[in-house]
């Protein structure tokens, strides 16, 4: 994976995903937070530096809040300095998804869970090698399974 496939899949459709969940939205906040759920269903954004995973170093590997799929290992996590958890690729290819974001004047790449749409963040090309990616994932939309 690289930025070329970012981009790619950005512009003309994401991976396949294994399955699909899907809920209502009053089923989405019976089982999340007010943050958990203003960020990974309302596509918001938690303060930099805020957030429990941003200097969390455990071994694990980073499942979907909403719908547990894991999504990135803690072996690809790095430390950009950006006030989020960034991580180098996920997990599986196909289990997130890649939509061009044009929202505050900038074109973006929001990444979301493939499984149940939620918001976690945006993927960066100024991550380290060997993928050159930073994916700069909200702590509300993860947790931390050992």
């Amino acid at each position: 994976m690289n930025w070329n496939d970012v981009i790619k899949f950005a512009n003309n459709g994401s991976p396949e995903p294994p399955k699909r969940i899907e809920k209502t939205d009053d089923e989405w906040k019976s089982i999340l937070t007010v943050e958990e759920y203003q960020v990974a269903r309302k596509k918001g954004t938690e303060r930099a530096f805020s957030g429990e995973y941003c200097e969390a170093h455990e071994a694990g590997q980073y499942a979907c809040r909403c719908c547990d799929t894991t999504l990135f290992d803690s072996t690809l996590k790095f430390d950009s300095s950006s006030g989020w958890p960034s991580f180098t690729e996920p997990f599986e290819n196909n289990v997130i998804k890649y939509e061009k974001d044009e929202s505050f004047g900038m074109v973006r790449v929001e990444v979301l869970c493939n499984i149940c749409d939620a918001h976690l963040g945006h993927v960066f090309p100024d991550g380290p090698e060997p993928t050159g990616l930073r994916y700069c994932i909200n702590s509300a939309s993860i947790k931390l399974k050992h």
